[in-house]
This record gives C-alpha cells, sequence and structure tokens, in this order.
C-alpha cells in the first residue's frame, strides 16, 4: 500500500497551491519567482510549467518547449486518477494562448468540484504600457470567462483597463476600475501598479459581501530606475501568501507583500551595482534566494492609505 500523501492527510495551516506558471532553467520569473517564496510563507505548492525555456525571453536566445491544453489536462487526470487533486488555491500568471486558457478553466471547474472553496488567484498577464504581449483574442477570454470566476485579480493599469474597457487616469478611476471588476466576479482586486502624474502605486479593493461598498486603499511605491524580471509573479505569489493569512484585511497584505518585494528589488539593484553593471542597462534578474529573510518577515517600509 503507498504511504500516504502528507500534504494531504497532514494540510499544512496555510494551504496547498497548485501553480501553472511558465518556468525557466536559469532566472527567476514565473513559478520559479511564485514557487519559493510561497514555500517560505509556509504553502505546499505543485507547480505545472506552462512553458520551460532555457532562460526568460528578455535574452538574445532561449530555447526550450510549451505545453500545450491537452499536455495539461493529461497531467490533471494523472492527478485526479491518485486522489491527488485536492487544492486551497490555484494560482495562473502569463498564458499565451486561448486553448491553454479555455483548459484552465477547465481546471478551475474541475478544482471546485472537489474543493468548492478553492481560491483562484489569477495575473492576467496580457501586457503593459499600452502595449499587448498576447493576442488579442484572449483578452476577451479573460474578460468574460477568467474574471467571473476568479477570487483575487492582480491586474496592472493596463491590464484593467483591458478587462473593464474604463481608462484609469486618475485615482478615482483605479478605485471604479476595482468595483466595476467586483461586479464581474472577484471579492478582491489589487491594481499592483498604477503610474499617474509622475507617482506610482497600488490600489486594492475588497469587497466582503456581493453588494457592499468595498473596502478600498493605495499603497504609494517608490519608481526605481530599472527593469526587473518576475516581479508581477513575485507579487501576485506574495498576495495570496500573505491575503490568506489575513484574510479580512487585504490592505495589511498588501503592505507585507510590497515591502517584501521593495526589499527584494533594492537588494538586487545594490548586488548588480555591486558587481560593476548599470543596471539601467538592460532587465535585471531579482536576487530571491538571497531575500528569503525579507520574504519570509517583512519590515513594513510601505503602509496602505485607506480611502473614505
Amino acid at each position: 500500500m503507498a504511504p500516504p500523501i502528507l500534504s494531504l492527510a497532514l494540510p499544512s495551516e496555510t494551504g496547498r497551491v497548485l501553480s501553472i506558471q511558465s518556468h525557466t532553467v536559469q532566472g527567476y520569473v514565473g513559478n520559479k519567482s511564485a514557487v519559493f517564496p510561497l514555500q517560505l510563507l509556509g504553502y505546499d505548492v505543485d507547480p505545472i510549467m506552462s512553458v520551460q525555456f532555457s532562460n526568460h525571453t528578455g535574452y538574445p536566445t532561449f530555447k526550450g518547449q510549451v505545453l500545450n491544453g491537452k499536455q495539461l489536462w493529461e497531467l490533471i487526470e494523472g492527478l485526479e486518477a491518485n486522489n491527488l487533486l485536492y487544492y486551497t488555491h490555484l494560482l495562473t500568471g502569463y498564458i499565451g494562448s486561448v486553448s491553454f486558457l479555455d483548459t484552465v478553466l477547465e481546471v478551475v471547474s474541475k478544482l471546485r468540484s472537489i474543493n468548492p472553496a478553492l481560491t483562484y488567484v489569477c495575473d492576467p498577464v496580457m501586457g503593459d504600457e499600452g502595449k499587448l504581449y498576447v493576442p488579442e483574442e484572449l483578452v476577451s477570454v479573460y474578460r468574460e470567462k477568467v474574471v467571473p470566476v476568479a477570487s483575487m485579480l492582480t491586474p496592472n493599469q493596463f491590464e484593467a483597463e483591458k478587462l473593464t474597457g474604463f481608462r484609469i487616469s486618475s485615482e478615482q478611476d483605479g478605485r471604479e476600475a476595482c468595483r466595476r471588476l467586483h461586479a464581474a466576479g472577484p471579492s478582491k482586486v489589487v491594481i499592483t501598479s498604477i503610474y499617474i502624474d509622475g507617482t506610482l502605486f497600488l490600489i486594492g479593493s475588497h469587497q466582503k459581501e456581493k453588494g457592499q461598498s468595498p473596502v478600498q486603499f493605495k499603497i504609494v511605491i517608490p519608481k526605481i530606475p530599472a527593469y526587473f524580471t518576475g516581479t508581477g509573479d513575485l507579487m501576485t505569489a506574495l498576495l495570496l501568501g500573505w491575503s490568506n493569512k489575513y484574510p479580512n484585511n487585504l490592505e495589511k497584505a498588501a503592505e507585507l507583500a510590497v515591502s517584501s518585494l521593495q526589499a527584494v528589488l533594492s537588494r538586487t539593484l545594490k548586488d548588480y551595482e555591486k558587481a560593476g553593471y548599470d543596471p539601467q542597462t538592460s532587465s535585471l534578474e531579482i536576487r530571491l534566494i538571497q531575500s528569503q529573510d525579507d520574504i519570509r518577515d517583512p519590515e513594513i517600509k510601505f503602509n496602505y492609505q485607506l480611502y473614505d
């Protein structure tokens, strides 16, 4: 008789996460950026690699394989055949095709048939700064099918605009975009980066009961003069991790997530400078392993401000 799966027989207080994201052999993006932080925060994490590349696509070249929807479903069937499909959370990031996204929706449905309380945390990665980097047809699938089944959404400003069809050019607009997303499905929304009039900030919104006015807040974030890879993947993982520990206090969870992320970026910048590299030359790989204390026990340096 096979021994029990201890993460099922003796589940952690935090949860068991299925994370469907990209994987790179070298560097920290996708699952490489999300799994380790969640494990540090006490979660059992089972990663499925939507792609396996040698390195991220910002390098001059990359090699590797892409998982298709049929192959994803085979993995789910394998888990189900062995009664291994009980998860408390599903986490998804970059998805490059409609067929794969459609299969992810089937995965959501399957996981909820086993655990109706499943929390689905979705980073709807579509683009940034006015540019799409996924096929246009993915936008409508996210808007019409994914948003309604998500528990928490973590879009950036551009993605929130795409999902709502609403232009964000002020804080009030950001808050309204969150309200529109609540109306479509998720109870928790964090627009992870909004840049208006030279200020970078995050807006979070938690609608605790359907039809209620959401609790909304902002956190002002310093704009670092460098470009990092894997930061969105890390931020969403941290929001999942901390919001589950503080289920009724999204603002506290966001403070902890932002403070961790900023500590990682600050260390990354210093280390590149120490190595004699100009950090403004190209995208930087985050120093995740070296920052584990800041992930596990962040010092809160970035505070939320509640809106009236």
